[in-house]
């Protein structure tokens, strides 16, 4: 960021009003996206398990990183604390005033359970990202790089921490744009090494299968594998078969870094009690499983590497009864919802943005509507002396200084003067 305004005028930054009013907007959008039209007015626990909300932690009343509050209890019950904004967590139950906070109760919902034995941690509520435990943004650098999530653990991980050869790896188009939909961080693609037997459509644009896949002795087989029936999304599925052995290193890795009570982290740990080959042995040619033909070969990862999917991955795997029921069996269902996906979460918030503004504009234009004539002349005049107060101020104004708060105070005075003179 240095240097950035090195030619602007005794170094302050100068921006048009457009500029200042698209940056607004920008931001307000962004703030929309992530907190999904939630309006943080109310505490979300009555609504249980939610499939995808804002999480923020406090640091001050939970230091330990093992607590996550929803977005009004972040405003109304922690104002003033040490908060960690955590962008969205699935299937999360605000712990706000329970058993973590002491004698600390929710202004907002003081009724609640100890615990929420389903929420997930992970060192991200501590403030903490990456394979490198660093925070963000981070005081030791001076330039902040954006981080990528990993769809199924949830944690961010910098480019240069995804064992990856060269940050060229990654999908992207000539502007720098990605060209895929999810990534899965390297400790994830173990325990999801199923995937390396789908056809070359289920990865993004510019990685070949054989970049990911180490050991199907047939490769030819997988650009035969019919797309899967249905229009539903999938988040990611759960039939591996990869060795026990490198599942239990994945563990022992993350096992810190993700932590739940009952519930289980699909980053942590998977139920070993079912059969990983139950889609192969248990499906008959009527379920049409489309891993069956394919796991029959020995399929062992000799090495795990992150995973970069296409934006149309989902649809691509297998729906079969039993799949869906393994599922259900390791507490992955939400692999089958599509409201669990980032992209729907965010359509989603656009769509109650959206209807926010018309709302508000009907609002107003109801407001106006009601008014006798005198009232509506005397707004519409009042919108009109401000229009030419700012275009008299900008005008006269040098454009080489920056606007300040005392000019702006100024342009309200003026215009209060003029009221005064009119009565």
């Amino acid at each position: 960021m240095s240097g950035q305004f090195d030619d602007d005028v005794e170094g302050e930054q100068t921006i048009t009003i457009n500029e200042y009013l698209n940056e607004v907007e920008e931001k307000e959008l962004e703030a929309d996206l992530v907190l999904g039209g939630d309006e943080g007015k109310e505490c979300t626990y009555s609504k249980g398990y939610m499939k995808r909300q804002a999480i923020f932690s406090c640091l001050t009343c939970a230091p330990e990183g093992n607590a996550g509050v929803c977005t009004a209890c972040s405003l109304t019950c922690h104002d003033g604390h040490e908060i960690v904004e955590l962008w969205t967590k699935r299937n999360f139950k605000c712990d706000c005033g329970n058993s973590k906070f002491g004698e600390f109760f929710c202004k907002l919902s003081p009724s609640k359970d100890v615990e929420n034995a389903e929420n997930l941690y992970n060192h991200n509520f501590k403030g903490l990202y990456c394979t490198c435990n660093r925070p963000y943004p981070d005081p030791d650098v001076e330039e902040q790089v954006e981080m990528i999530q990993c769809c199924i653990c949830e944690d961010w991980f910098h480019e240069e921490h995804l064992c990856l050869e060269s940050s060229d790896q990654i999908p992207r188009d000539e502007e720098g744009e990605p060209l895929y939909e999810d990534f899965i961080c390297k400790a994830c693609s173990v325990v999801f090494s199923f995937l390396t037997v789908y056809p070359q459509t289920i990865w993004a644009k510019g990685v070949k299968q054989n970049d990911v896949s180490n050991s199907n002795k047939d490769k030819n087989v997988l650009q035969e594998i019919p797309t899967a029936s249905g229009s539903g999304k999938l988040e990611n599925g759960a039939c591996s078969n990869g060795s026990p052995k490198k599942e239990d290193a994945m563990i022992d890795t993350n096992s810190e870094s993700m932590t739940a009570g009952k519930g289980v982290s699909t980053g942590k740990s998977l139920d070993k009690n079912v059969d990983s080959n139950q889609c192969i042995n248990d499906s008959g040619p009527h379920t049409d499983c489309i891993l069956r033909d394919n796991l029959v070969a020995d399929l062992t990862v000799s090495e795990s590497k992150p995973l970069f999917l296409s934006k149309n991955w989902r649809a691509i795997l297998c729906r079969c009864k039993q799949c869906l029921s393994m599922y259900e069996q390791k507490h992955v269902i939400y692999l089958i919802d599509e409201d669990d996906s980032i992209s729907e979460y965010e359509r989603t918030a656009k769509q109650k943005r959206e209807e926010k503004l018309q709302q508000q504009e009907g609002a107003e234009l109801s407001f106006l509507n009601k008014l006798g004539h005198v009232e509506k002349m005397e707004i519409l005049n009042g919108i009109a002396d401000m229009k030419d107060e700012f275009r008299s101020f900008l005008e006269s104004f040098d454009p080489s200084k920056a606007i300040t708060s005392d000019d702006v105070h100024q342009i309200f005075e003026n215009l209060a003067k003029k009221r005064r003179r009119v009565e």
